[in-house]
């Protein structure tokens, strides 16, 4: 499973607004609601709920939701420990204790017998049952639950339960305007706006292909690794068809596409 706890950071991580989603959220940890946020991979997700986090200064406890996670990868288990049993709170248990922020990515990634867990926790009862130690947990002051999906990549047999789904305030992400996306991308990189405006073009251009053969979009985490790639001194168009081009896909047919897409969206060298 992978796993990431998040100090509480004294700089504020840099996120751009795109339309309400702040203020729903704000709303939502008020009341103690519950979040979910849909929206398409790299489109800024993660990075929402640390600007959030840091807002509301809680730690920020995150999981990746996988096929192979079970719920005790997130409530925890018995361990051996210098001969003998012990109790090892999992990373769900830690953030329902703590009052901390636990963030769940790509929930429907997770076994939906694992996901149940979380019901308890998702509406008035705020608290989580702990069959093997015989007890439930409530949730402590400013315990916030967020799960995330992208609904366009999912299929038919990876959806997410209604039974889950109405416990949640539901924020829908995407891809910021060419301009707030062209700040993020200089910021994240470290480049000039110039070249970072011209990165956003060629992520909005591999967007709008129809009928694409891509299974995810070129995502502004994509945008930023080729604008990282930049700042190192490396050429621009080399930077794009190493962290765009061949990232995308496989076949050599659509990387030729995308390569000449690129070469008549970037600027003559």
């Amino acid at each position: 499973m992978t796993l990431t706890t998040e100090p509480r950071i004294t700089r504020a991580p840099f996120y751009r607004s795109v339309g309400d989603e702040t203020e729903v959220f704000r709303a939502a940890a008020r009341r103690g609601s519950p979040v979910l946020l849909k929206g398409p991979t790299g489109c800024g997700k993660t990075r929402f709920v640390e600007a959030m986090a840091h807002e509301f200064g809680r730690e920020l406890i995150t999981a990746a939701g996988h096929e192979d996670m079970t719920a005790a990868d997130l409530v925890g288990r018995f361990l051996l420990q210098g001969g003998e049993t012990v109790w090892v709170d999992g990373p769900l248990t830690r953030a329902v204790r703590s009052g901390a922020i636990f963030y769940l990515d790509e929930v429907v990634e997770a076994r939906q017998d694992t996901t149940v867990v979380i019901h308890p926790l998702a509406d008035h009862r705020r608290e989580l049952p702990i069959d093997r130690l015989g007890t439930s947990v409530p949730a402590a002051p400013g315990f916030q639950l967020v799960i995330s999906y992208n609904p366009g990549y999912q299929s038919v047999l990876k959806s997410l339960k209604e039974s889950t789904r109405q416990r949640f305030v539901a924020i829908e992400l995407d891809f910021p305007p060419a301009e707030i996306e062209t700040d993020v991308v200089a910021y994240e990189a470290g480049i000039d706006a110039e070249t970072a405006a011209t990165l956003v073009r060629l992520g909005q251009a591999i967007r709008r292909i129809d009928g694409s053969p891509l299974r995810e979009a070129a995502s502004t985490r994509l945008l930023i690794l080729a604008g990282g790639l930049v700042a190192e001194g490396l050429p621009l168009r080399a930077a794009v068809q190493s962290a765009v081009v061949r990232t995308l896909s496989d076949d050599a047919d659509v990387v030729r596409a995308l390569g000449e897409l690129a070469d008549a969206v970037l600027p003559r060298s």
